[in-house]
């Protein structure tokens, strides 16, 4: 019987003694990382188009035929020594989300999600074998990886500045797709650095209840925690009621 190269690569790298249902990599183990900083590296950005990324989950390890994968579970990852990987390397697992028939740009931009981070296990020259360190969600054939790197947490603080009127940002979809968020939780809006986010910039959520003649109406204060060139992740710190996407963002100047 001639072995597929991923059962190959399997069979060479995991001991005799291993059986089929402990097909697995190192046991898992906790990661001793701050509460904050996992949530953080777990939360959701954006993205105006989509991203040129080679690297790729290709497969598991699982007896059946399975399009996700868990922590202690191994998974087969489209690169290997050829491509520069090494034994040890981190990386994050990300998918894009977007409506159905929807083209991603900088008008409509896509949410990103990412899955957990993966060290890399065992390689040959094509492919890798790799461990899920951290799960935020399901890893899934087909997310793609970035460069791992731990996010850091923007120091809050108790100033705040007047919002700015006229100049809103917007609410967009979040993990998962969803469009109902609250206190504690994190959104996405569709301002970066081009108009002068940085981390620790404060917010005020507005919400327009379309009554003719009446305000916008407050509903929640939040901070930059992640800043990209055109969109940004806040952290909701308060909220008098639901934040939903497509609710108005103003920046505490």
């Amino acid at each position: 019987m001639r072995l597929t190269r991923t059962a190959a690569l399997f069979a060479a790298l995991v001991p005799l003694a291993a059986t089929a249902t402990a097909q697995t990599g190192p046991a898992w183990a906790a990661t001793h990382l701050p509460a904050d900083v996992l949530s953080l590296a777990c939360a959701p950005s954006a993205a105006s188009e989509m991203p040129a990324v080679p690297l790729r989950i290709t497969g598991g390890q699982s007896l059946e035929s399975r399009v996700s994968a868990a922590p202690s579970e191994l998974i087969t990852i489209n690169a290997g020594r050829a491509n520069g990987m090494q034994v040890g390397q981190q990386f994050f697992v990300r998918r894009i989300l977007k409506d159905r028939d929807q083209a991603v740009s900088r008008e409509t931009p896509a949410t990103v999600q990412t899955a957990g981070w993966i060290r890399v296990y065992a390689i040959e020259e094509e492919m890798s074998l790799a461990t899920i360190v951290y799960g935020c969600d399901a890893v899934l054939v087909g997310d793609y990886l970035e460069p791992f790197a731990l996010p850091v947490v923007v120091p809050r603080t108790a100033t705040k500045g007047k919002p700015e009127r006229d100049n809103y940002g917007r609410v967009l979809p979040g993990k998962d797709r969803r469009r109902t968020y609250g206190a504690g939780e994190f959104i996405v809006i569709d301002r970066g650095s081009d108009h002068g986010i940085t981390p620790g910039s404060q917010f005020v959520v507005y919400h327009d209840k379309k009554e003719d003649g009446n305000f916008l109406y407050h509903v929640a204060e939040a901070v930059a925690v992640e800043v990209r060139e055109n969109s940004a992740t806040l952290s909701v710190t308060s909220a008098r009621n639901v934040v939903s996407a497509d609710d108005y963002v103003a920046m505490r100047k």
